[in-house]
């Protein structure tokens, strides 16, 4: 049951990361330059991609396609440690199988290395911001109203795109992965860690913010 679980979240993120590769790959061929109309369009068809996937994937692995997402409810003891563990490995492997899927779709070399150095302070912390908006609105969504997970998590992605500075990774195997797309919607390898540790430092503050809120302590 888990390793099936488990390949299905490397087939989600794998789609997932393909999604935003890809969409990031063809809105920067055909937008002529225009980089607001390429980030419309990417944020457009990842939103899209999210809703689907975790529409079909939720009842196969429970579609968190996320690390923050699944050390999130590792740590809520919403799953067990070991459950934990495998998604994450599948995330990760998942998701740069869809990087070089992207790549091979567009004709581009399957293996490169993305030059595109995103960071700073105001960068870093719309990261933070993403994730923590990402983890609480899950908090919420979770227990009250399960049913719109999908949409809930796909219009929240779709806004973050255009209110983040960072664009909303808000995972790190996408962060990871993006390293393998010398594109629009690469990531330098060297931006990489500080937009992962951003990504948990969210995912802290929102378990945070949740359980003072509701006081759960």
């Amino acid at each position: 049951m888990l390793v099936r679980q488990s390949m299905a979240e490397a087939l989600g993120t794998a789609l997932l990361v393909c999604a935003v590769v890809g969409s990031g790959i063809m809105a920067e061929n055909l937008a002529g330059g225009n980089v607001g109309l390429a980030l419309l369009a990417n944020a457009i068809a990842t939103g899209a991609a999210l809703y689907v996937l975790i529409t079909v994937f939720g009842p196969l692995s429970g579609a968190q396609f996320n690390p923050i997402v699944s050390v999130w409810l590792g740590l809520t003891a919403q799953q067990p440690v070991m459950k934990t563990t495998y998604y994450i490995v599948a995330q990760i492997i998942g998701g740069c199988l869809g990087a070089v899927l992207a790549n091979a779709m567009f004709d581009l070399d399957l293996l490169q290395v993305s030059n595109k150095l995103r960071g700073g302070y105001g960068v870093l912390l719309g990261e933070v911001v993403a994730s923590f908006g990402l983890i609480f609105m899950l908090s919420s969504v979770l227990k009250f109203q399960p049913q719109n997970v999908a949409s809930s998590v796909a219009l929240y992605i779709t806004a973050a795109y255009w209110f983040t500075s960072s664009t909303s990774f808000a995972n790190p195997a996408v962060s990871i992965a993006r390293m393998f797309s010398n594109s629009f919607a690469g990531i330098a390898p060297a931006s990489v860690l500080p937009f992962v540790l951003a990504q948990f430092a969210g995912m802290a503050l929102a378990i945070l913010a949740w359980r003072v809120l509701r006081d759960e302590s």
